[in-house]
């Protein structure tokens, strides 16, 4: 349980940083009603994680946007695609795959400016401890597919009840997949770890945008 409601901060975090805005550690604790240094923690893990976070402590911290890859430009879509395509080959039972990703991933590490991914052997750890990419892979179809038709959707999400959902968008911050929905049951927003959904399925109803329940109207 208490690895879950680890889990679950990590995810709320991004949730909030991702706003672009400054964000000292002292105001997240009293938010999470934690520690301020279990908030550095929280921090040093989404960064290994692969997550673009800026900032020290004492400051604050924010997320910015890193697909700027010298001599490349990486498209939000294709490093996503690099993402998941590591995390997938790290898991699969070849040695040769899971090498030449941990190494794929440190050439990376060499090129990436050190304020849109940690430096070091960030990916590689990531690569390490993150688990269920292929869960992600088996999702994502169904999830982006959905979002283009403005299909609703049915899902299942470990330890919960399946929920009516209409999906609003899917992102990747480091080795994190997040689904930002509304929530048809509970009528609200709702952002959810892709690694956690069990299963998907598309239904035959559509949506359309209502005030409230648009992607513009989500305030973390």
């Amino acid at each position: 349980m208490r690895k879950n409601v680890h889990k679950g901060r990590l995810v709320a975090l991004i949730d909030i940083l991702r706003d672009g805005q400054l964000h000292r550690a002292d105001d997240l604790a009293r938010r999470f009603d934690v520690s301020v240094r279990t908030i550095y923690r929280d921090m040093d893990k989404l960064i290994a994680s692969g997550v673009p976070v800026a900032g020290t402590r004492g400051e604050g911290y924010r997320v910015t946007p890193a697909i700027t890859l010298p001599p490349l430009s990486l498209t939000p879509a294709e490093l996503e695609a690099l993402n998941l395509g590591l995390a997938v080959a790290a898991e699969v039972g070849d040695r040769d795959l899971q090498g030449a990703a941990e190494t794929l991933a440190a050439k990376f590490d060499a090129v990436l400016p050190a304020e849109t991914i940690a430096e070091g052997a960030a990916w590689q750890q990531a690569l390490q401890t993150r688990g269920k990419a292929t869960r992600v892979f088996a999702h994502l179809p169904v999830l982006r597919a959905a979002i283009q038709a403005r299909q609703k959707l049915r899902i299942g999400v470990v330890g919960e009840a399946a929920e009516v959902l209409r999906p609003l968008k899917v992102e990747n911050w480091g080795r994190f997949w997040l689904l930002t929905a509304w929530c048809e049951g509970a009528e609200r927003f709702a952002t959810y770890p892709l690694d956690q959904i069990e299963n998907a399925e598309a239904l035959p109803e559509l949506f359309v945008d209502e005030p409230g329940k648009t992607l513009a109207d989500y305030r973390p």
